[in-house]
């Protein structure tokens, strides 16, 4: 996939701004500033929210935002313990648990990096989640970040410089991310936009913010439930990885140094804790593979991966489970090339592979699944859909996120709605439920988009259309779908009642991206045409 120059910087702008921030402080604080403290004067709650909502709307029009349903549910299923022992430890006020985010998102990107934003977000790359052996590791890496939020690292090193502006100050969190990626020209773009703070606002965590961080993340990691050990075990990976940090491949060395002060004091906290067995190695291992078979989506490195499982270390070796994600990622690139029958042998063995580690019977069932969902994937990709709904139905009364958008894909996947009609209509009912919970959820959006087009319903695919862009951020296209949709809906055989729900949700956003240049513009007459800025 080629990169415009725009997409390349915001996403890195993102996957490094406040973690790259250098040398981005793993130790934080247990009691949270007060309110009338310095932070909560120059950056309260609300505009450190703001503040990170308005860096989140140009991430999401990434291209290397990732939506994939498994890995982000992964994340999440890692992210979601990690807050709520936060907020048990009291690392959490209440202000702050209603208005941030507390949003994980993916960045289609080889490199080893995590970065935490203001307001709550926290992004990571798939390179990460692809070096990482143990869903421990991975969580070692959220909980230090979750420590920067909860701590406020980011609004304490503004604190203080008031005069910056919040457009300046994104603009540097910008220049930042994309000066992480190697983006010279688009990282002086970026910061010349916030040259009030270029000098004073570098966001650079201090050593003790570093040390706080790790001492925080790693209480919070064993109050959630995973194995201090992850947190060492990482910290010895990227020790043993330093000397490839020139190279660009890890930029999480740059923002946060090891030092052997850090790596002793971890070390000794895990001593003091009671030891705890790593968990969920099959599934990790499984998620690894994913990761790595999607952070790079060009052919050549699909073809590298075809071969992955057989530079793997054997069965014997590796205890099953370094076979196991080789060959999950082997079989994924396989689909992806379009080599069906290898992708199938591989999976096979994967399979297999799984049966002769035998872990433990919950920690099978979960490796299972996710196997089973990259069957249906080979059927849809493979245009044999009664395969895909066959291998879900044996995952008998699931009811998530990707099984919705699994079989969404397969409906689509079916052919024309003269032959997939009550498949499509069944998937439009499901989808329309989820995105009344959910009108967030840009893929579920898009997908629905699609299925009213399938099903001959031109106005609802526009309203969908205009959703995605709404629900990345993008008020500027959602407006301008919803308009195209009010010129189609004059034609005497529109939808009338869906004209009338294009109009109201126009209005509304309207009336939002008002709001929003109303509170970067403040004092000024804002029309009501002018558009957000890119």
């Amino acid at each position: 996939m080629k990169k415009s120059p725009a997409s390349r910087t915001l996403l890195s702008l993102v996957a490094a701004a406040v973690l790259a921030l250098p040398g981005a402080p793993l130790n934080a604080q247990v009691n949270l500033p007060a309110l009338g403290d310095s932070v909560s004067q120059d950056l309260d709650v609300g505009s450190e929210r703001r503040l990170g909502d308005q860096v989140m709307r140009q991430i999401r029009i990434d291209p290397d935002y990732v939506m994939d349903p498994l890995l982000q549910e992964y994340i999440e299923g890692v992210w979601t313990p990690l807050v709520a022992a936060a907020r048990k430890l009291g690392q959490i006020g209440d202000e702050t648990q209603a208005r941030f985010a507390w949003e994980p998102f993916l960045v289609r990107d080889k490199s080893v990096n995590a970065f935490a934003l203001p307001g709550g977000f926290v992004g990571t790359h798939l390179g990460l989640i692809a070096m990482t052996v143990s869903r421990d590791e991975l969580a070692s890496v959220l909980a230090h970040e979750l420590s920067h939020i909860t701590q406020r690292h980011i609004a304490r090193r503004i604190a203080g410089d008031s005069k910056n502006s919040m457009i300046a100050i994104a603009g540097l969190l910008l220049g930042i991310l994309a000066a992480t990626r190697g983006n010279a020209e688009m990282a002086q773009a970026g910061i010349v936009g916030g040259q009030a703070a270029a000098t004073q606002l570098s966001l650079n965590f201090s050593r003790d913010m570093e040390r706080e961080a790790d001492r925080v993340g790693f209480n919070v990691l064993v109050e959630a439930g995973f194995a201090g050990s992850g947190m060492v075990s990482m910290f010895e990976r990227m020790e043993q990885a330093y000397h490839l940090m020139d190279n660009g491949a890890y930029p999480y060395l740059r923002s946060h140094p090891l030092t052997s002060e850090r790596i002793g004091d971890a070390r000794t906290r895990l001593a003091l804790e009671p030891f705890a067995r790593p968990r969920g190695l099959a599934e990790h291992a499984i998620m690894a593979g994913r990761a790595r078979a999607l952070m790079d989506p060009r052919v050549d490195a699909w073809k590298v991966l075809e071969n992955y499982d057989a530079g793997a270390r054997n069965i014997k070796e590796s205890g099953g489970y370094e076979q196991l994600g080789a060959r999950y990622a082997a079989a994924l690139s396989s689909i992806k090339l379009r080599n069906f029958d290898r992708a199938e042998a591989t999976l096979r063995s994967a399979e297999v592979t799984l049966d002769l580690i035998n872990p433990s019977p919950a920690e099978k069932a979960a490796a299972a699944r996710l196997l089973t969902y990259l069957r249906a994937e080979l059927a849809e990709a493979r245009g044999r859909p009664m395969e895909g709904i066959a291998a879900l139905d044996t995952l008998q009364g699931e009811k998530s996120r990707p099984m919705l958008m699994a079989r969404v894909g397969l409906a689509l996947a079916a052919g024309p709605a003269s032959s997939a009609g009550p498949q499509l209509r069944e998937a439009a009912d499901a989808l329309q439920t989820h995105v009344s919970l959910e009108p967030n959820d840009a893929l579920a959006w898009h997908e629905l988009s699609l299925i009213w087009e399938k099903l001959g319903q031109p106005l609802r695919a526009v309203r969908a259309q205009a959703e995605v862009h709404a629900a990345a951020g993008d008020l500027n296209g959602a407006i301008d779908r919803l308009r195209s949709g009010l010129r189609q809906s004059r034609r005497p055989d529109a939808d009338q009642v869906e004209a009338s729900v294009i109009d109201a949700r126009l209005r509304t956003l309207v009336y939002q991206r008002q709001a929003i240049l109303g509170e970067m513009f403040k004092g000024r007459y804002i029309p009501p045409d002018v558009e957000l800025p890119d």
